[in-house]
């Protein structure tokens, strides 16, 4: 398995500190640096930064927001970063949500899926260095009527540029198992992917004629290394209200596909009930619903043994990229974390 990353750069700390993070996390071996967007700092901006200071370690928008941008502007920026880092860009896209597209930029969500589809068959359009013109439901370049005619990009693309898509939905990991090249994903729990997600992607792959050999399933978790049993019950303690978080606060009162995500992996009553009870005001009551299987079942947290032993069942799972969250107050406790946890993903991949 390659070892990734995913790192948000207005997440709190100073930006000279996360990039101290960065470029420690490519000394330590680490293989991809994936910048999130949600509703703070663009991605593109951070990633022109850390390539810079970066020379080995690929470098991916995990995710450029689908809505908040045209998507020739989407390719525009691929294809600077892309050329910039000598070739060490990977464009992750993603729909978001409601909540961020219609509540902060004001453009609307209405049928995601379309205008995901439409921008990677743009995208990767203008890629390929002909004139642009395209006629979809949801996209029409030239726009019609107008006095615009078929453009190509006066640059071009020196080098490949991976498309991965975030899904968590059935209709989306359908289209990233037919289109992309890579699947971010989360609120994983390998023992009920199966159903959950390699299902929906591999009947994608199958549509394009593809295997899934040619999709990295890029997979991320919190990963926190606890001394005894003890500790560890305090540390599942303190991410239940995270993930009641995550449960019932993100999207909108209709829509929340992590609460939808665990639900298919065996946790629909409980999901239901710790959302139900968020929307309500009732942030204790929803964290108190949340189990230690739930925090165990979808991140790398226990002794070192017990996340040796869940990464081999990641990688048994089909996982090809682990994305790994360390745990830690400080840049230096984060970056033991994560150095140790790429020393035993590649203790992993030694074992049969």
């Amino acid at each position: 398995m390659r070892t990734a990353t995913t790192i948000e750069a207005s997440g709190g700390e100073p930006w000279s500190q996360q990039a101290a993070f960065v470029v420690e996390a490519e000394k330590l071996g680490l293989d991809i640096c994936w910048v999130a967007e949600a509703w703070g700092s663009d991605a593109p901006s951070a990633l022109g930064y850390y390539a810079a200071l970066t020379d080995r370690m690929l470098l991916g928008s995990g995710v450029m927001q689908v809505g908040t941008r045209t998507p020739a502007a989407v390719a525009q920026t691929a294809i600077t970063l892309s050329n910039l880092s000598g070739g060490r860009f990977l464009l992750g896209l993603g729909a978001s949500g409601p909540q961020v597209i219609e509540g902060l930029h004001g453009v609307p969500f209405a049928r995601p899926l379309r205008r995901m589809r439409e921008t990677v068959e743009i995208v990767r359009q203008v890629l390929e260095g002909g004139k642009l013109s395209y006629s979809g439901s949801e996209f029409q370049i030239p726009l019609p009527g107008g006095g615009g005619v078929p453009m190509r990009l006066s640059m071009r693309a020196e080098h490949e540029v991976p498309v991965y898509l975030a899904a968590l939905s059935p209709a989306m990991l359908q289209l990233t198992g037919e289109v992309a090249d890579g699947w971010l994903g989360t609120s994983f729990v390998p023992e009920g992917a199966a159903g959950a997600y390699f299902a929906h992607l591999d009947n994608g792959l199958a549509r394009s004629g593809r295997t899934r050999a040619d999709l990295d399933i890029c997979q991320g978790a919190e990963v926190a290394f606890a001394p005894d049993e003890d500790a560890l019950g305090e540390m599942t303690a303190a991410r239940k209200k995270e993930l009641a978080f995550s449960l019932g606060g993100m999207g909108t009162a209709s829509t929340n596909f992590y609460n939808n995500a665990y639900s298919r992996q065996g946790w629909a009553e409980v999901a239901a009930e710790i959302r139900a009870r968020w929307q309500c005001g009732d942030r204790d009551g929803a964290a108190g619903l949340v189990t230690d299987e739930m925090v165990l079942g979808t991140t790398l947290i226990g002794t070192e043994p017990m996340v040796r032993r869940r990464l081999k069942v990641w990688r048994d799972a089909g996982v090809d990229t682990v994305r790994l969250y360390p745990a830690g107050q400080t840049l230096e406790a984060r970056l033991t974390t994560l150095g140790r946890a790429i020393e035993l993903v590649r203790e992993v991949d030694g074992m049969s």
